[in-house]
């Protein structure tokens, strides 16, 4: 107890002079997104580089926050205690993260690198969204494991962070790591490591990683929980914008953030001998599936990524191509190009409403999803698969609106002409099939928003 106690005091202390750049985040007052401390929007553009902190050189860290950062992204996903035998193999620089393996004794030098990776995140005005643990350090499951944790000391582990990163801004904690509560005690030790936070950190919000396919509330409900977040699995079958809808179902209600959706290059169901390899139509698709269901963010996942899998390392679930190669995977480029459409308009202010589609909408893999402004001077339908769309016009408060196509490919924006709200018009691209899919922004002649092109 008394080693406990010093280390406490120690961990305390603060670990950068640096002053704060970023605001901190807070939920929204509709209960529905993420905002600033001011109550500006904060567009969840997230990137899972699972063992950033473990395997990589600062040099490293440098090009692929400098990369990130540089494509629109605004937070990433990393863990502490990593998947990858993060507590037995060190990191780049010969350090184990823990001290005999006990989650109540840090190892500082391990906790130096922790630290400059969230101090280069705030410098390049990004976010980490810091899971203490993955999940195998409590439920082994198919992890490498060991268990190590107790209800006792995850709660100091808790407190122990909370009290390093106390003053840091740019921290969401994200608490689970791909694992599933197995009986009480799982679900202690989850509950403890958010008290133990808790206990010294009211600022920073918390929320919970999970497996597949499953939300966070599917598990917890618990008041530490501020936003829910969900993992749809490696699977392209999978309909992202059913998590948004059955969160939107729980009491009370939160935002929800798509942690984990299908990885870009990565095996589809892990057969791809038998369904093939993921691309950069799945990111699209989970993408904006996602957002137009009223989701609060997506986070963009590589498979080649979040392994930082390179030539000298034993390759994750047949991972084909360095991680450094993969930075430039189109997936990740075309996600900024959803951010700038959305952030082009008030997108905090959108409604998801299937009733705007009019014509027949199969609940298959060309599911056409539909958002309008609350103002009702805008909406936006997604077609992933190029069908055309027959959009009840009506619904905007204009007799007169324009269409465009929006290209989610190149972000180019193309202007398809101006229409009458009491007639019904049928939108179609001039492209259909998987990896043509578009969308349909359609908005009042007065309106002053700028799409942007590219």
């Amino acid at each position: 107890m008394k080693h406990i106690f010093i280390s406490l005091v120690l961990l305390s202390l603060p670990f950068s002079a640096k002053s704060q750049k970023l605001p901190s985040l807070k939920i929204s007052d509709d209960q529905h997104y993420l905002v600033t401390a001011d109550g500006s929007p904060f567009f969840w553009l997230g990137g899972t580089a699972w063992e950033l902190i473990h395997r990589l050189s600062r040099e490293e860290v440098d090009l692929y926050l400098n990369d990130r950062q540089r494509k629109g992204f605004t937070i990433i996903q990393t863990v502490v205690l990593a998947e990858l035998d993060g507590l037995d193999t060190p990191n780049f620089y010969g350090h184990r993260p823990l001290l005999d393996n006990d989650p109540t004794k840090l190892n500082e030098a391990y906790f130096e690198h922790v630290d400059y990776v969230v101090d280069k995140a705030e410098e390049l005005g990004m976010y980490i969204g810091l899971l203490p643990t993955w999940g195998d350090k409590y439920h082994k499951a198919w992890g490498v494991g060991p268990e190590i944790f107790t209800p006792e000391n995850a709660e100091v582990f808790g407190e122990v962070l909370a009290k390093r990163y106390s003053t840091k801004s740019n921290i969401v904690w994200i608490l689970g790591g791909d694992r599933w509560p197995l009986d009480i005690e799982d679900s202690s030790i989850i509950n403890s490591m958010a008290k133990g936070i808790r206990n010294f950190d009211t600022l920073h919000l918390i929320t919970f990683h999970p497996s597949a396919p499953n939300l966070a509330t599917n598990y917890f409900n618990e008041e530490w929980l501020d936003f829910d977040m969900y993992q749809t699995g490696h699977n392209r079958t999978v309909k992202d914008f059913e998590f948004v809808l059955k969160s939107r179902k729980v009491i009370p209600t939160r935002p929800v953030v798509n942690g984990e959706p299908r990885y870009e290059n990565h095996p589809d169901r892990f057969k791809p001998e038998v369904h093939g390899w993921m691309d950069d139509s799945d990111v699209r698709c989970s993408a904006y599936w996602s957002m137009l269901s009223g989701a609060a963010g997506y986070t963009y996942g590589s498979h080649d990524i979040w392994q930082m899998y390179s030539a000298r390392r034993k390759p994750v679930n047949g991972a084909r191509t360095g991680w450094i190669k993969s930075l430039d995977l189109p997936g990740s480029k075309q996600l900024k190009h959803m951010k700038d459409l959305l952030t082009s308009f008030p997108w905090q202010q959108m409604v998801h409403d299937q009733s705007i589609v009019l014509n027949e909408n199969k609940g298959d893999s060309t599911y056409i999803v539909a958002s309008i402004a609350r103002l009702k001077d805008f909406m936006m339908i997604y077609t992933p698969m190029g069908e055309g769309i027959v959009p009840d016009l009506k619904r905007l408060n204009s007799e007169e609106v324009v269409a465009f196509w929006y290209n989610p490919r190149d972000g180019v924006s193309t202007k398809i002409g101006v229409y009458g709200t009491t007639e019904r018009h049928r939108f179609t691209p001039w492209s259909v099939g998987r990896g043509s899919d578009f969308v349909l922004v359609v908005m009042d002649t007065k309106a002053t928003y700028t799409l942007p092109n590219g």
